[in-house]
């Protein structure tokens, strides 16, 4: 399997996962050396928080809508797993599939999560944008299938090579503006449209929903949970990904 170059991090709620590389390099002293000479002391800078905050935000992506695996015709024979997903805004860069299985699992299948570059700024609820990734898994490897995980589904590919296809996605909200919330397990308001009320169960199971009388408690960012605001009528005043 491939190595990951770009990876710096996964959210731990979702599939995450973090690494830190840091080298060291120990410089041997030198012993009986003659007229020992004043030396100059450098001092290295540590890197700076606006150098530290340049490492690229990492995350699932929020949606696996299908996943294949391609096999190849010629000898050394290579399966080839092609994951394609939603992410909940435009600027998620650099996606590429991450194996989180170690050795070789007691199921036969290989877990993977499909992971990219998190925008800098969240953004007003706007249509799912497709995104898409490839990993290559090298000749003799003990797998029986794939399992892909993203933020808030995953899709299973039980024999190789084959395809597989996700459920419909939850509503992404660009249209629920000025509409009635209706919570989980509550009915509509009778007489009115259907068209003009949201239901709860219809969006993303990470919702956040601040009502008119809330605060917004604490203050943390998460690409793939969406937030709405009511206002006292129950309406939805606004909708984003934070």
């Amino acid at each position: 399997m491939r190595n990951t170059t770009r990876l710096t991090a996964i959210l731990n709620a979702a599939f995450v996962l973090t690494g830190i590389g840091a080298a060291q390099t120990n410089t041997p002293r030198a012993t009986d050396a003659p007229n020992p000479q004043p030396q100059e002391i450098v001092s290295t800078p540590s890197p700076s928080s606006a150098q530290q905050d340049e490492a690229p935000n990492v995350a699932p992506v929020f949606w696996i809508t299908s996943v294949e695996v391609m096999r190849s015709s010629h000898s050394p024979q290579l399966d080839v797993v092609r994951a394609r997903g939603l992410v909940t805004t435009a600027g998620w860069e650099a996606a590429q599939l991450v194996p989180l299985t170690k050795g070789v699992p007691t199921d036969g299948i290989l877990d993977l999560a499909l992971i990219a570059e998190v925008p800098a700024e969240s953004t007003v609820s706007t249509s799912y944008t497709e995104i898409e990734a490839i990993f290559t898994i090298e000749p003799g490897h003990p797998f029986q299938g794939v399992r892909v995980h993203s933020a808030a589904n995953r899709v299973a590919l039980k024999m190789l090579p084959g395809y597989a296809e996700a459920a419909t996605p939850p509503k992404d909200c660009v249209a629920c503006t000025g509409k009635l919330f209706v919570p989980k397990g509550q009915p509509a308001p009778s007489g009115l449209p259907a068209d003009s009320v949201v239901r709860e169960e219809d969006l993303p199971r990470n919702l956040r929903v601040i009502r008119e009388s809330d605060g917004i408690g604490a203050i943390s960012s998460d690409p793939n949970r969406m937030t709405i605001l009511l206002n006292e009528k129950g309406e939805i005043v606004a909708a984003m990904w934070d």
